[in-house]
């Protein structure tokens, strides 16, 4: 090569990559600024609107409270359901003392969705258990003359729990639910399994 082919040949790689990176920075910078600006509009971000209202959707929206009026006398009467399904009017209809209708304070009543299952098929457990909020219930079966632990449990919510179980034991078994703060055990239910 001769001097002169060197003097010919611009030899500046500093100045082509520093306009290389503005040229990259200001198309990064226009796609971006694209982006933002189309977000801004879809979400409703920007400022007035070119309605002309000047109002938005959420300035049209009002919360509506009506005024409070007093309720009038019952037109008419008063009936509430006794737990037989019977209706029951005013206290002055029943007799003073009825301890065979009132039920217990605090009672567990069980009871199964199903009476007759394959092997593992599931059975379902359902009841009330009466003053019994936020009790955790105990699943037991009747096995070899004793009432043992069943590995399942059931929490009591608005005074009713449900829960089920699988088993493999064929034949009849007895199921029951225990308190297992109190120690309250509910009536038993029976389920063939076969």
């Amino acid at each position: 090569m001769a001097p002169d082919d060197l003097d010919e040949r611009p030899d500046r790689p500093v100045l082509t990559g520093l306009i290389a990176l503005v040229g990259v920075a200001l198309v990064v910078g226009l796609v971006l600024g694209g982006v933002a600006l189309g977000a801004v509009s879809v979400l409703g971000l920007g400022g007035d609107d070119d309605d002309g209202g000047g109002s938005s959707a959420s300035d049209r929206q009002s919360f509506y409270l009506p005024k409070p009026e007093p309720t009038g006398e019952p037109t008419e009467p008063l009936i509430t359901l006794a737990p037989d399904g019977s209706s029951s009017g005013s206290a002055e209809d029943e007799p003073s003392e009825s301890p065979s209708s009132e039920a217990p304070e605090d009672e567990i009543s069980l009871s199964a969705g199903q009476t007759s299952v394959s092997p593992m098929q599931q059975i379902d457990l359902t009841g009330v258990y009466t003053g019994g909020e936020g009790a955790i219930l105990q699943v037991q079966r009747f096995a070899d003359g004793q009432w043992v632990d069943f590995p399942v449990t059931a929490s009591v919510s608005n005074e009713t729990f449900s829960t089920y179980i699988q088993t493999g034991q064929l034949g009849e078994n007895r199921f029951r639910m225990i308190d297992t703060s109190t120690g309250l055990e509910s009536n038993e239910v029976t389920v063939t399994i076969g």
